[in-house]
């Protein structure tokens, strides 16, 4: 499955979490996905706690991930010293 295909597994409601990005219209955000996987939780895990969830949802939510860290920019903030 490309890219493209999985991101569609990630979707928008305004009534759900105020519109934060979740998997497949389902009341489970990305961020909490990508929060457990931080934590130390399998993907194996996930898929026992939601059994809704599919492993292309995972996949899904890392990709988004990766593509909106790939388009952030640190600019650097100059301060300037007292003479």
């Amino acid at each position: 499955m490309n890219e493209q295909t999985l991101l569609e597994r990630i979707t928008f409601n305004p009534q759900i979490f105020g519109g934060k990005p979740i998997i497949r219209g389902r009341r489970l955000a990305v961020e909490h996905i990508l929060g457990m996987l931080a934590a130390g939780d399998t993907i194996e895990t996930l898929l026992e706690a939601y059994p809704w969830l599919e492993r292309e949802d995972v996949q899904a939510c890392l990709i988004y991930a990766r593509r909106l860290v790939g388009h952030e920019r640190i600019e650097p903030l100059l301060i300037e010293s007292p003479r």
